[in-house]
């Protein structure tokens, strides 16, 4: 898309890191070779980690220095190296085009954000913990100061995106669409096991459930379900979260159904009940597990398309094509298997800055949120604790209608990390805004607010 823009050959964008973890050093990696964009700063709290990611992306001692003020940091732009800063405060002086912001941690992502935002700057979303919660105030903040907000290519709420938007740029009318959980479930018959998660558990009588040409895929559900691992974890439901507030695809049930589905078997599943498959109706985001031979192509963490056919010839020509397709051919898996962390974040802060456009949605609205029930009753005085991959014990994560904050609305997912419970929550009851002592101070809620103020969730 860059080659039909006449003067991209000639511009080259300066981007400043903000999250030096894994998916920064691989966007640093990618970034030194992609035409037209610079990584020029690599921010984190931690000074050695943004040095170990810089060096991770190839750049060398002599390419970088670690800077302390925004003068130092400055002048260390001005002779061609790349700044390594401590405070992403510093970036407010400094020339850059475009803020990746990737920490991971919901609160300073906004503060980020907000402040990219407001200087100016181009931001891509890498943390989805914040894009969750304050998407659509992002973007309207965006617009209003000239910018472009959008999610990242090499996560799968922009790349799911950006197939949902080809689909619909083609006429093709979309029934589901979704990813892949992190982990493929993978049967190995000669060892009778499954493997998920890094785990083997036995399954020596899985076959049956492992299915063959012809099987009816919703029949084996139930069987494949008894195997031992999470079905759908809380960043799955965030990112399908937010590909509903991008998009306007809604999620049939709020745990969604996430199956432990062959990539063949998709479209036969995400169709309507009433034809055989999982659905209440169509326009649906939801998620399945990979379930393969340990020799079949892994499908961990892609995105796909579940679309209608034109005609039932189409449909069956596409099945010709070896393209999976449901036993009439009336629906067709349009599916990409892969996603690139960092390495494809380039193609967001290109797309920002060179061509004023988002990887994202062209509205993006409180649609949903990321709320909870108590999974056990939760006592007055205890605090919340995220755990590993967003757990916080005490909380079954759920995607639900966006409401305002409210006493008696839920309350988002990761405003309760790190917060104490104010009153008793029965097992199985809805977490609201009145169960938790919310920071009013943060940035987080402070924007969230905000949207509410503007958008009016509920209203939609």
């Amino acid at each position: 898309m860059f080659a039909l823009k006449p003067s991209a050959p000639d511009r080259v964008i300066s981007a400043a890191l903000v999250g030096a973890g894994e998916f920064g050093a691989s966007f640093i990696g990618q970034a030194r070779r992609a035409p037209h964009i610079e990584p020029r700063v690599v921010c984190d709290l931690d000074i050695g980690r943004a040095r170990k990611a810089a060096l991770a992306g190839g750049l060398t001692e002599g390419e970088i220095v670690a800077c302390h003020s925004v003068a130092e940091a400055k002048a260390a732009l001005e002779r061609g190296l790349v700044a390594l800063i401590g405070d992403a405060a510093h970036l407010e002086g400094l020339a850059v085009d475009v803020v990746i912001e990737a920490t991971g941690d919901p609160e300073g992502a906004a503060m980020t954000a907000l402040a990219a935002i407001e200087a100016g700057r181009h931001l891509v979303m890498v943390t989805k913990e914040a894009e969750c919660i304050i998407g659509p105030i992002l973007a309207h903040r965006a617009r209003q100061n000239g910018v472009v907000h959008t999610p990242v290519d090499g996560d799968q709420p922009s790349l799911l995106i950006g197939l949902i938007g080809w689909a619909r740029v083609l006429g093709l009318p979309i029934v589901a669409a979704g990813k892949s959980s992190e982990s493929d479930f993978v049967w190995d018959s000669d060892a009778g096991t499954v493997t998920a998660w890094e785990k083997a558990v036995p399954a020596t009588d899985f076959a049956a459930a492992f299915g063959k040409f012809g099987s009816d895929p919703l029949s084996l559900l139930d069987a494949r379900a008894k195997l031992p691992f999470p079905r759908a974890t809380v960043p799955d439901l965030c990112e399908m979260g937010i590909v509903a507030n991008h998009t306007g695809l809604m999620p049939d049930i709020a745990a969604m159904h996430a199956p432990i589905a062959r990539t063949t078997e998709l479209p036969s599943l995400f169709r309507p009940a009433a034809e055989g498959g999982l659905l209440s109706g169509t326009g649906r985001v939801d998620m399945f597990n990979c379930l393969r031979r340990p020799d079949e192509l892994s499908f961990a963490g892609g995105v796909f398309v579940i679309a209608e056919t034109p005609d039932l010839a189409t449909g069956k020509l596409f099945a010709g094509k070896g393209i999976p397709c449901s036993p009439d051919g009336r629906y067709v898996l349009l599916h990409n298997p892969v996603h690139l962390l960092g390495a494809e974040a380039p193609m967001s802060a290109l797309s920002a800055a060179l061509l004023g456009q988002s990887t994202g949605g062209a509205e993006v609205l409180p649609r949903v949120d990321l709320t909870a029930r108590a999974s056990r009753d939760l006592e007055p005085g205890e605090t919340l604790t995220m755990g590993y991959r967003h757990v916080i014990e005490g909380l079954e994560p759920q995607l639900t209608p966006a409401r305002p904050l409210g006493p008696s609305e839920p309350v988002p997912y990761y405003l309760t990390s790190g917060r104490p419970v104010v009153r008793k929550v029965a097992r199985g009851a809805v977490v609201t805004c009145a169960d938790i002592a919310l920071d009013e101070s943060t940035t987080l809620v402070r924007l969230r607010r905000e949207q509410d103020a503007l958008f009016n969730p509920g209203a939609l």
